[in-house]
């Protein structure tokens, strides 16, 4: 089968927003490739070895594909994607050359070829990422490996947003916790919480791709018990503000900023919401997007999460992270820890 390969020159800065126009334009898939020169830092706390450059692509820029139906006019694409990536400069967002083509390729040139660079990945103490194609022994007891095929999903593991959020789920679960993966996409996140000791987890995306190729890696792994996947926001699965503020306002007294409870709540039973595979309100949220998405519900995840709860939350590039800060301030949070890797911020946030 034959499809048009569209490819945005742009920035790291501006992957994220562009990645989702083009899906806004139809894409069936994207591919997202990063500077891989040797002279940018690198993580190289759990012993990976950068040996040689990946690509020559300059410092900070990125190359973005989209694929398209060999019916699509692509013409009519790039008519409508172009001024939309150089309108990202009125939200503060550079794309930089943001130069777009396109050409005609074979499925199997995109669909399998980008596997090869895709390997074996420590990304904390104790969790490394295995792409299921290929051959792993763990180094010690306490490895853990999740095995993923992350299809046309974001999320490999490799990217520095999905491995600060799983360095801050390794810290702060303990066992036994109830988690909620808003964006989950491969499903990535949702598997190592549970691999950390997570009781179960609640994966929710609103992309349907995303959600099959989550279901998918949540099998691979063998937790379909304990992860439940959804096509879902946050606020709709829970059923809508009102709905929540009442159930967090009954059960836990202390959901709202300011409301103190009384001794007896702390021990009032919530009810499991049929379906979900969780109890409400849980004690971790994790959530991988957009900074612009971030903000717009962390009064949702506030409501979402038992009194000293805790909200991982990354997607973030450098130049967003005080948005992000004054929005969880607002929502009533206390950022408890701010991680970097790169030019990328993920904030561990405490309910108070």
């Amino acid at each position: 089968m034959l499809w048009h390969e569209l490819t945005v020159h742009t920035t790291e800065e501006a992957q994220e927003m562009i990645s989702n126009l083009l899906y806004e334009a139809g894409a069936g898939g994207v591919s997202i490739e990063e500077s891989g020169t040797l002279n940018k830092v690198r993580d190289t706390r759990y012993g990976e070895l950068y040996d040689e450059p990946l690509n020559d692509i300059p410092e900070g820029e990125a190359v973005i594909k989209g694929y398209y139906a060999e019916t699509v006019s692509m013409d009519d694409i790039i008519q409508e994607l172009a001024p939309r990536v150089a309108e990202l400069r009125e939200f503060g967002i550079d794309p930089g050359k943001a130069l777009i083509s396109w050409k005609t390729v074979d499925e199997d040139e995109w669909a399998h070829a980008w596997k090869q660079y895709f390997k074996p990945l420590r990304v904390s103490e104790r969790l490394t990422i295995k792409p299921t194609w290929e051959e792993y022994t763990p180094q010690g007891p306490d490895e853990k490996i999740i095995e993923l095929d992350p299809g046309m999903a974001f999320g490999t593991g490799t990217h520095p947003t999905t491995a600060l959020c799983l360095r801050a789920l390794e810290k702060h679960i303990q066992g036994g916790e109830e988690v909620i993966d808003v964006g989950t996409g491969s499903g990535i996140l949702a598997v190592g919480a549970m691999l950390l000791g997570a009781k179960s987890v609640l994966a929710l995306d609103l992309d349907p791709v995303a959600v099959e190729s989550a279901r998918e890696n949540v099998a691979l792994n063998r937790m379909q018990q304990e992860i439940t996947v959804k096509e879902s926001d946050l606020l709709s699965l829970l059923g809508g503000e009102r709905a929540l503020d009442s159930a967090a306002g009954e059960m836990w007294p202390s959901a709202r900023p300011g409301h103190v409870a009384e001794p007896e709540a702390a021990s009032a039973a919530p009810s499991n919401e049929v379906g979900l595979g969780v109890t409400l309100p849980v004690k971790i949220v994790v959530a991988n997007i957009l900074a612009e998405i971030i903000v717009l519900f962390t009064d949702d995840v506030y409501r979402a999460l038992q009194p000293g709860g805790i909200y991982i939350t990354s997607g973030i590039y450098k130049d967003k992270e005080a948005l992000v800060a004054g929005a969880l301030a607002a929502s009533g949070f206390e950022i408890r820890e701010v991680s970097r890797e790169e030019d990328w911020v993920a904030f561990t946030a405490g309910k108070r």
